[in-house]
């Protein structure tokens, strides 16, 4: 770097340190979301989403697909991780990002009815694939507006931590 880009760059960085500059800075702590939704597609993601939500958060919720979990009428059922059932449309009423996390095959049905049901409300949608996972990515790529592959579990945790979860 030059020595004139140099001079620029500090100059830049002292104005904005300035009280003049300082006016505008935002002090506040940004708040966590408030409703951020976990979802696991598959029984090994049931593992990791409940190692996760072991970990202290903000708001989030953790769910978990119970073994039928459509009831023939194109809703979703929904289990919280000590196994009490809730609907997919109640948990969306107040949610403003929903993730899904699969390991293997994940449930491509689910993972429609998801997304499906996030468009339609405005709600961002994430997909996170631990492992291999080349029919999770198939299942998830239509209804996830941001898919990452990853052989990490501490990611989901990261991701997380991004979305102030």
């Amino acid at each position: 770097m030059s020595t004139r880009m140099r001079q620029i760059l500090l100059n830049s960085c002292a104005m904005a340190a300035s009280a003049e500059e300082a006016r505008f800075r935002i002090d506040a702590p940004i708040r966590g979301r408030e409703g951020a939704r976990v979802i696991a597609l598959d029984q090994a993601a049931n593992e990791v989403v409940r190692r996760v939500a072991g970990q202290p958060w903000h708001a989030a919720r953790f769910f978990t697909l119970p073994a039928h979990s459509g009831n023939g009428n194109g809703s979703l059922t929904l289990c919280t991780l000590d196994g009490v059932s809730s609907g997919l449309a109640e948990q969306l009423a107040a949610a403003d990002v929903v993730v899904m996390i699969a390991t293997g095959a994940g449930d491509a049905h689910a993972a429609a009815a998801i997304g499906n049901a996030c468009a339609v409300r405005g709600i961002m949608t994430a997909g996170l694939i631990i492992g291999d996972g080349r029919e999770a990515l198939g299942a998830l790529r239509p209804y996830a507006r941001v898919l990452m592959v990853t052989h990490d579990e501490t990611d989901v945790t990261e991701v997380l931590t991004a979305l102030r979860a």
